[in-house]
């Protein structure tokens, strides 16, 4: 049996924390001893607790990647645990701690696609990046081909880096009268890159072509009003309801007909619109970051091109109008889901990596 650690520095609950509870729940416990340390007062301990694994609470870690503080408590921990794999999670501090042992193999999942800035994809400092992440990195996790294009571009060795889907457990499905009107939603944090903005000026385009559609945004974040001052603009005050913050997101995915992402700024391999997909919710989304990866277009949805709201209106527009189409493609979105993006597929993709890891495979 081997034991690992995972370390994570998220107070909150985000895409991170899911696919780590989803590993939780369904790694092999026969294989594998798994510990998770968290920052003190994550909301995660208590659903790590629920599954009936150990967790390991410390001071001085939460939403940072870097302290010697923390390096030395990790230290500590890994002396006394004495784990044959440390897992990071934007927690570097883990990875530097891990590094002071010679037995302990150490892995990191970067979790995120962005453009990377100048300052560490160009000269020196794609040097400097790519020296240290290699250094104290065994085998790098990246949660989409676009995240691993990311660490490339910024000097991370090719050789290291494993490309594991994120994967969600499914939703059930509601049995629900059809929508009077076709519902368009969107689940994001209302930031600038979620392009929020292009989705309601699609919205507006299939109103002016006579096309009825509703949208829902769910989700709180800074862009809150420039996104309310916009629907007033485009006088969609009667067309988008904002729902805030949804806690219930099965009931969400079921009351909506299509799945709409517009990221342009970050987005690895989206949640939501997997958790749509198992329940069969096709999506349009932007060719940004891991959409393509979870989207294929003309298959399960259709990608449109970042930041083009007379694409988005196209695409939206060709499944409405031909439900053969959007039929076809709520069949698709539950086989391809069941086949790729289940939580069970990704917890033993992830198991494959730890193994092949530890008998110097790969």
């Amino acid at each position: 049996m081997y034991k690992v650690i995972n370390v994570i520095s998220d107070l909150n609950i985000g895409g991170a924390g899911k696919c780590l509870l989803n590993f939780l729940k369904y790694h092999n416990n026969d294989k594998f001893e798994i510990i998770t340390i968290i920052p003190r007062g994550s909301l995660l301990k208590e659903h790590i607790i629920s599954l009936g694994k150990k967790v390991i609470e410390i001071d001085g870690l939460a939403d940072k990647s870097f302290d010697i503080k923390v390096i030395k408590k990790l230290k500590q921990i890994f002396k006394e645990e004495k784990p044959d794999i440390v897992h990071s999670h934007a927690a570097f501090s883990a990875r530097i701690a891990a590094k002071s042992f010679k037995s302990i193999k150490t892995v990191y999942t970067r979790h995120s696609v962005f453009e990377p800035s100048k300052k560490i994809s160009k000269g020196i400092g794609k040097v400097i990046n790519g020296a240290i992440n290699n250094y104290f990195s065994d085998r790098i996790i990246a949660v989409a081909d676009a995240a691993k294009d990311n660490l490339i571009k910024t000097g991370v060795n090719k050789e290291k880096i494993v490309v594991i889907k994120n994967g969600v457990e499914p939703l059930n499905k509601i049995e629900r009268e059809e929508n009077e009107v076709f519902t368009l939603g969107i689940a994001a944090r209302l930031t600038e890159v979620k392009g929020h903005i292009y989705i309601l000026e699609a919205v507006k385009k299939l109103l002016n072509d006579g096309i009825n559609v509703k949208l829902k945004i769910a989700g709180t974040g800074p862009y809150e009003d420039i996104i309310k001052k916009k629907i007033s603009e485009l006088k969609l005050n009667d067309i988008v309801e904002m729902l805030g913050f949804v806690e219930d997101v099965e009931t969400f995915n079921n009351s909506i007909d299509l799945n709409i992402n517009a990221s342009f700024g970050t987005e690895a391999t989206s949640l939501s619109l997997l958790e749509g997909m198992s329940i069969g919710l096709p999506a349009v989304v932007s060719d940004f970051g891991g959409n393509p990866g979870v989207i294929y277009n003309g298959i399960n949805g259709f990608l449109f091109e970042s930041k083009n709201s007379t694409d988005l209106y196209n695409k939206i527009r060709q499944i409405i109008t031909n439900n053969d189409v959007y039929q076809t493609m709520k069949k698709n979105c539950l086989d391809i889901f069941n086949r790729e993006f289940t939580a069970k597929i990704m917890s033993k993709n992830i198991e494959n990596l730890y193994i092949d890891l530890m008998k110097g495979r790969g």
